[in-house]
């Protein structure tokens, strides 16, 4: 496999099966991504409930700087860029606050926003 080309310019058989299981590869790591999510959504929803049940604000700025500190060390581990890693938490984060806000907007004892 040390060439891509049979050199009629159709793809080597070999590094097309090598494309194939690799991005097969790809894809099911994005699907456990996609999964991982939706089970930290999951939880970050339960505790907006429970924020918003005993009036604690959407966004914990200590909290959040300290599991940017933890991701960025996972990430170093990990061979991964810290600064990807934190700016994947930052995105992660935007949307539980803006989840959140709109539990607190809606739970009992609140006025309903307009509309």
């Amino acid at each position: 496999m040390t060439t891509s080309s049979t050199g009629t310019g159709e793809v080597d058989p070999a590094v097309l099966a090598e494309l194939t299981r690799l991005r097969d590869s790809i894809d099911n790591i994005d699907a456990a991504v996609v999964h991982m999510l939706a089970e930290r959504f999951k939880a970050t929803q339960q505790v907006g409930h429970l924020k918003a049940a005993h009036r604690l604000p959407p966004a914990d700025p200590a909290r959040e700087g300290r599991q940017i500190a933890r991701l960025r060390a996972l990430a170093e581990d990990a061979k991964l860029d810290p600064a990807f890693a934190e700016k994947f938490l930052n995105f992660i984060v935007a949307e539980v606050i803006r989840h959140h806000e709109r539990i607190a907007e809606t739970a009992p004892g609140t006025t309903p926003p307009a509309g």
